[in-house]
This record gives structure tokens, C-alpha cells and sequence, in this order.
């Protein structure tokens, strides 16, 4: 049995640095960011990808149906039995159809839902100052930053409801926001 943690939080919330981080400590433990596992599929020039690329270039949210599919798959063929996924749900629909798919689903168990919180201030100043690339601008990142906040009521509500909801302060030191994530990850494995 596969044992699934999804991390949300705004963009430059630093939810893949902490995963990332996370996974690299543990054998036992498989990390994939949503934003990578489109990347790498707009990267291999695929039909797919393509389509992913002109949803993500705008900010927009990718359609359902390649985001379980490609979500799925990825879980399924972890290496590892436990799966740290960042940036997913990112909409109602997005959490409701992974949730619908996992109440059938014997192989993955949703374990919990980490929240990593920062301020819109906090989230704007580090996305426009690492000045990665083309999509980091003002315009993209309210429109991402509103992609984010819209739906953030009704996905924590959700979560909170299934009491597997876990929020963490984002606005203090990697080591700090790594170490307790950490620590919670662990005592639910």
C-alpha cells in the first residue's frame, strides 16, 4: 500500500524545496512536484506536453483527466512506498476527483494534506525575486496567486473534514519548515 502526503501551498510558498529536501533524507520516501512531473512531459515534446504547455504558460490550471492520469501513474510506479506529491490539489475538482478516485483505489491511501502557510507579501517577493524565467511575472503570478487562493477555502474545509488537514508556517527558516514536516510525515508512516 502506497501511503500518499499531497503538499499545498502558494506559489514561492517553498512546498517543493521542503519535499524535496524531505525525500532526499529518507530511501523510503519519493517526491514529485506536479510542476515538474508537467515540465518534463512539455520537455519530451509530446502530443501531451504540448497541450499541458499551453495551459501552464498562461498560468491557467491543466484539464483533469491528464492531471489524475499523470498524478496516478506517477504514484503507482514510485520506488518507494511512501509518495510526497506538492502542488496538487490546486482545485476543487482536481481534490474531488482524486478523491473519487482513491475510495476505490486499494493500492494508495491518502494519508494527510500539508499546508504550507505564507502571506501573498511573502509569496510575491520570493516568485519575483528568483526570477527563474518567463513565467515568473506580476501578471502571471496574481493569476497563479488567485488559481491558488479561489478554491483554498473549500480544499482546507475538505481536508479539515476528513481531519487529515496539517498546516505548517512557511514564513520561517527552510530548516525549520523541513524539520517539522519531516517529523510529521514520520509519525504518520
Amino acid at each position: 500500500m502506497k501511503k500518499l502526503f499531497l503538499i499545498i501551498g502558494a506559489p514561492g510558498s517553498g512546498k517543493t524545496t521542503d519535499a524535496e529536501l524531505i525525500a532526499e533524507k529518507h530511501e523510503n520516501i519519493t517526491h514529485y512536484s506536479t510542476g515538474d512531473m508537467f515540465r518534463a512531459e512539455v520537455a519530451s515534446g509530446s502530443e501531451r506536453g504540448k497541450l499541458i504547455d499551453s495551459y501552464v504558460s498562461k498560468g491557467n490550471l491543466v484539464p483533469i483527466d491528464i492531471v489524475i492520469e499523470t498524478i496516478v501513474g506517477a504514484i503507482k510506479k514510485a520506488p518507494t512506498d511512501v509518495v510526497v506529491i506538492d502542488g496538487y490539489p490546486r482545485s476543487q475538482e482536481q481534490m474531488t476527483e482524486l478523491d473519487k478516485y482513491l475510495e476505490t483505489e486499494s493500492e494508495v491511501e491518502l494519508v494527510n494534506t500539508i499546508e504550507v502557510e505564507v502571506s501573498e507579501e511573502v509569496a510575491k517577493d520570493r516568485v519575483l525575486g528568483r526570477a527563474r524565467g518567463a513565467d515568473d511575472n506580476v501578471e502571471v503570478f496574481n493569476n497563479r496567486m488567485k488559481v491558488y487562493t479561489d478554491p483554498l477555502v473549500d480544499i482546507q474545509e475538505f481536508y479539515t473534514n476528513k481531519n487529515i488537514l496539517k498546516k505548517i508556517n512557511g514564513e520561517r527558516t527552510i530548516e525549520e519548515i523541513v524539520s517539522e514536516m519531516d517529523e510529521f510525515i514520520q509519525s504518520r508512516i
